[in-house]
């Protein structure tokens, strides 16, 4: 983690716009012994967020969630976030890229 990341600690509703609509996720993020992890749930899975990252300066924001519904795959998430709001790209490997928007709740 580089920087404060207590301004975006808390849940955030995001949505996925991909090719068969947009999906809505609950992102929770959280520092435990210094250290910027959470959760994200959709479809029912609640999974744990690996290779959290957050710079403070620039506000650049990046997470890893292994999903196993519909597919197991790796979700990767790389976005910008700016007061409340947070936007980006999630890379579903084989499936492409799509973006994906954030507000704080």
């Amino acid at each position: 983690m580089t920087g404060n990341a207590a301004g975006i600690e808390g849940k955030w509703a995001v949505t996925i716009y991909g090719p068969t609509g947009p999906q809505e996720t609950v992102l929770e993020l959280e520092t435990v012994d210094g250290v910027l992890g959470g959760s994200q749930s959709a479809l029912g899975q609640v999974e744990t967020l690996l290779d959290v990252s957050f710079d403070s300066a620039s506000g650049e924001i990046a997470w890893t969630n292994k999903i196993k519904k519909p597919l197991p795959i790796a979700l990767k998430f790389k976005g910008v976030v700016e007061d409340r709001t947070m936007s980006g790209k999630v890379n579903a490997a084989i499936m492409g890229a799509f973006p994906f928007t954030a507000v704080k709740v």
